[in-house]
C-alpha cells in the first residue's frame, strides 16, 4: 500500500465569513459546494485541491486534519484497525460514506494528528470488511448544496457543479 496523493487541507477558524473573505479576497479562492457536518463550513477551491474552513470552538487540533488518498483502502484499514488508530469521535464515525460514494476514514497517528484517508467509489470496497462505515447522513441531514459536494473534482459529473 501507499498513499497516492493529498486530497484536502482542513484548517479551523474562530471566526468563519472573516477566514473566508481572507482567503477569497487576498488568495483569490472560490466557495463550492459543501457537505453539511452539522457545524459552519465551507470549502473552497484552491487549484486542483480543496480548503475545507470549519468554525468550532476546539478548533485545535481535535477537527485540523489533512487527508490522502490510497492505492488500497483495504490495507491501510485493516492497519489501522489492527494498530487501534481509528478515530469514531471526532466527526461522529471513523468511516463514512459520502453523499457522492466517496469514502472517508480518519485515523490519529501517534502524535495525535487527524488524518483523513479518501476514497473515490464505495461500490469497489468490500462493505463485509469495514462494519464502522456509515453514511454521512445518519449523523447530519444531507441536501441542497452538500448533495452537489465532492472530494474529486475529476469526477466528471461534479465538474462546473453549481452551488
Amino acid at each position: 500500500m501507499r498513499a497516492t496523493g493529498l486530497n484536502h487541507l482542513s484548517i479551523g477558524a474562530t471566526d468563519l465569513d472573516a477566514s473566508l473573505r481572507f482567503y477569497e479576497e487576498v488568495l483569490g479562492m472560490e466557495r463550492i459546494p459543501t457537505y453539511n457536518f452539522g457545524f459552519r463550513t465551507q470549502y473552497l477551491r484552491l487549484g486542483d485541491l480543496q480548503l475545507h474552513v470549519f468554525e468550532l470552538e476546539d478548533v485545535v487540533p481535535a477537527f485540523q486534519h489533512f487527508a490522502i488518498d490510497v492505492d488500497d483502502f483495504h490495507a491501510v484499514y485493516d492497519k489501522a484497525k489492527e494498530l487501534g488508530l481509528l478515530d469514531g469521535t471526532t466527526f461522529r464515525n471513523a468511516i463514512n460514506e459520502l453523499p457522492d460514494g466517496a469514502v472517508q476514514m480518519y485515523l490519529r497517528d501517534p502524535g495525535g494528528n487527524l488524518v483523513e484517508i479518501d476514497w473515490p467509489d464505495v461500490t469497489t470496497l468490500d462493505r463485509a470488511r469495514i462494519p464502522e462505515m456509515r453514511p454521512l447522513a445518519d449523523f447530519a441531514p444531507q441536501e441542497g448544496e452538500a448533495l452537489k459536494a465532492s472530494l474529486y473534482f475529476d469526477r466528471p459529473e461534479r465538474r462546473g457543479a453549481k452551488a
